[in-house]
């Protein structure tokens, strides 16, 4: 075979390989050029699915100066509350509570029925430290300009202080998140039965 031949034949060959990257080169740009529009697209519908979705809505307590009164904000700046009713353990036999703009907890709602439940169940007229008392909260809000409902079970943290002829006084401490509520009025009213005993104990006979 001459030498001419020879050339031609490495011409053609490198020629063919340079053809061969060309396509893959174009490939490959045409699958990361496919690639980003999909990742775009999936961001795109995550964004559009969080715009939709609930974020989470947690409470903030913060108590006046005589533990009286708790003020409640939502922990999301963007979360504005608008209304809210709370439930407290069936044994305390009180209807809910229900407030509107005002978040709150008042202890005048519940602070007879707590002691007369306390006093069934023969613990002290004082506590030694924070005691804990679990409510159910329901609140009505808005999360960027749109309405939502959340109901949680909250501990409300609280202490009896004894006032000299007067019997003790509950001063509220604040709030801490248990956690979601079964659904029903029924199932919720159980839960809070059971927590409340787990920590106060069952009444004495």
């Amino acid at each position: 075979m001459s030498g001419t031949r020879r050339s031609r034949l490495r011409w053609v060959t490198v020629g063919e390989a340079v053809a061969i990257a060309a396509v893959l080169i174009s490939g490959l740009g045409l699958w990361n050029s496919w690639q980003d529009r999909r990742e775009q697209h999936q961001e795109k519908a995550i964004e559009a699915a969080r715009a939709h979705s609930p974020r989470a809505f947690a409470l903030r307590a913060s108590p006046n100066e005589d533990g009286s009164t708790l003020t409640l904000t939502a922990v999301g700046g963007d979360q504005v509350v608008q209304g809210q009713t709370i439930r407290f353990p069936p044994a305390f036999k009180l209807p809910a509570a229900t407030t509107t703009g005002d978040a709150r907890i008042e202890a005048g709602w519940f602070a007879d029925a707590l002691k007369a439940d306390r006093k069934r169940r023969a613990l002290p007229d004082e506590s030694r430290g924070d005691e804990r008392l679990p409510v159910l909260i329901e609140t009505d809000y808005l999360e960027d300009g749109q309405p939502r409902h959340a109901r949680a079970l909250y501990d409300l943290g609280y202490a009896l202080e004894g006032r000299f002829l007067r019997g003790a006084a509950v001063r509220m401490r604040g709030l801490s998140l248990i956690g979601t509520p079964p659904a029903g009025s029924a199932a919720a009213d159980r839960r809070l039965d059971t927590l409340w005993t787990a920590r106060a104990g069952a009444p004495k006979p």
